[in-house]
């Protein structure tokens, strides 16, 4: 899969390029011959110390490959080229990674609603324990790049560090869960704007089944375009535009009640006006409090591209900085937003804070600010959703046309049709904002975060401690299995091992949270399937 951005130098201001660019030579080249050969796990290694010294001598990343015979034999004028031009697009700095991944992690509006499931001493616990975690499983991330990424073999994408690890079966595995994750997403987002109009239309209500489709057809346009240079401008104005209802939601919230009628079409009739009351611990059933810690893991969600980002650094063993930094920012906005929102609106709050406001000035404020960043958010991930889609069963399992052709390109229009008609489906379906964002963060966004980067550690230590002094075994004996796990570091190993299983087992208790709570909401009459009732 193309890169999704191409960001320019260090300190720069952030701009995504163009580089969804797909090198198809008329004729296959060595390069396309090989990666139908099962290359060996040392190459990679081997390669990946190769580009690692190169960076760190400060070569530019556009000098022609030189290395030595020994190092990179046999290496065509055609590889030779492909390497040059990769060298190329690595050009940003870890300063421009630092906003990167808070454009794409920073996300607020649900945390209020995360403490109000919980409560204050468990959601700040619980916020400061999913941030170190997802900052020490994005330094896994870091560390894996650095060893298996190089010129020659690039990892461009979270699948393809995969399947440098477990293999290809792998690869289709992340692949699947991504196309999964950002599909729901795209219809989470459509349902949030939904929910905006409704509000805006105030008692001149529209169905809100069609509400969702309306914005299900503004994405099947701008879905048309098959790059991401045209969303620059817009990605970066979206930015600015959400510190401005972050501000403003927070004023508007501390100086007027809580919005009783959402609150009541939300969650029911037995929420009714009353007394606002907040709390250190909360009575809430089991489930509710899962799906509170489910929204706390859609927080820190961005792992899924972080290695694309380390794809485009010039020095990637500079990604920790802009990482760390990027996470300690990011956990600080959501644990004081959440408990600012919370102290106000208590058992009132909503899943989308801003949309809490109960005067209808300010809440028309927040809901056309948020409609705007929302179609923008949505129509960048619909972009990459379909990217993968398309690369993965076109262009891999079916040996269809590449992307920028012209088959491909009446492919594509398909698929985008196909693909936002499955997000209305999934809006439309479950119109539920805080119950189906906790669903997406149990069944994707929880793995990608939490459960496979330990275990893509695990696997790498116990491959690369097999491989030490390997007499010829398989891993059907098991001498080769006792020299993997307890050659080196056998507590390290054991500590990601238990790591994977916790991950796991939250996963499967968001994804049971998420289904009770599902079915409670719909038993109470508040949402119903494909209907013209309105949530809010």
């Amino acid at each position: 899969m193309a890169s999704i951005a191409n960001i320019a130098g260090e300190g720069a201001p952030i701009k995504i390029e163009d580089a969804d660019v797909y090198v198809v030579p008329v004729q296959p080249g060595p390069e396309v011959i090989r990666s139908t050969q099962k290359i060996p796990f040392q190459a990679y290694l081997n390669q990946a110390e190769l580009t690692r010294a190169r960076e760190a001598r400060g070569e530019p990343a556009t000098s022609n490959p030189q290395e030595k015979e020994m190092e990179t034999p046999s290496l065509s004028s055609y590889e030779q080229e492909l390497i040059t031009a990769r060298r190329a697009l690595r050009t940003a700095g870890w300063v421009s990674v630092f906003y990167l991944i808070t454009t794409d992690v920073l996300g607020p509006f649900n945390a209020p609603y995360a403490f109000s499931q919980v409560g204050y001493a468990p959601g700040v616990i619980l916020y400061l324990i999913m941030g170190a975690v997802a900052c020490y499983t994005g330094l896994i991330l870091w560390h894996l790049f650095l060893k298996l990424d190089s010129d020659r073999y690039p990892i461009k994408t979270y699948a393809d560090l995969a399947e440098r690890i477990f293999g290809t079966w792998f690869k289709h595995l992340c692949s699947v869960l991504q196309s999964v994750q950002l599909i729901i997403i795209v219809g989470t987002i459509c349902l949030s704007c939904a929910q905006s109009i409704e509000q805006i239309a105030l008692n001149r209500k529209i169905c809100f089944s069609v509400a969702i489709l309306i914005w299900v057809f503004v994405g099947m346009v701008i879905g048309q375009i098959q790059t991401l240079k045209s969303y620059g401008w817009l990605a970066n104005f979206s930015v600015w535009l959400n510190l401005i209802v972050i501000f403003a939601s927070m004023g508007f919230v501390a100086h007027s009640p809580p919005n009783y009628a959402s609150a009541t079409a939300a969650y029911g009739p037995e929420v009714a006006s009353g007394p606002i009351h907040t709390g250190v611990f909360v009575n809430l059933p089991i489930s509710s409090k899962v799906n509170g810690i489910m929204q706390m893991v859609a927080a820190y969600g961005g792992a899924m591209i972080f290695p694309e980002f380390m794809a485009e650094m010039r020095r990637p063993m500079d990604f920790w900085k802009g990482m760390v930094c990027s996470q300690l920012l990011v956990c600080t906005v959501y644990v004081f937003y959440g408990i600012f929102v919370y102290a106000f609106q208590g058992q009132y709050t909503l899943p989308l804070a801003y949309q809490g406001v109960s005067k209808y000035a300010w809440q028309t404020m927040g809901n056309a600010i948020a409609m705007i960043t929302g179609i923008v958010a949505a129509g960048l991930y619909g972009n990459l959703g379909i990217k993968i889609a398309y690369i993965s069963i076109v262009e891999e399992w079916i040996n269809g046309p590449p992307l920028m052709s012209r088959k491909g390109r009446l492919i594509w229009t398909g698929m985008v049709l196909l693909y936002w008609a499955l997000a209305f489906i999934v809006a439309s379906a479950i119109p539920q904002v805080q119950t189906i964002s906790g669903l997406v963060a149990a069944i994707a966004i929880m793995q990608f975060t939490y459960t496979f980067p330990p275990l893509f550690l695990l696997g790498f230590d116990m491959v690369v401690d097999a491989s030490k002094n390997d007499p010829g075994d398989t891993w059907t004996s098991l001498s080769r299995w006792r020299r993997a796990a307890f050659s080196r570091r056998w507590f390290f190993k054991m500590f990601n091992f238990v790591l994977f299983l916790g991950s796991v087992v939250l996963a499967g208790l968001g994804m049971y949270g998420s289904g009770v709570l599902i079915k409670v909401t719909f038993e109470n009459g508040v949402a119903t399937s494909f209907s013209c009732t309105s949530p809010v």
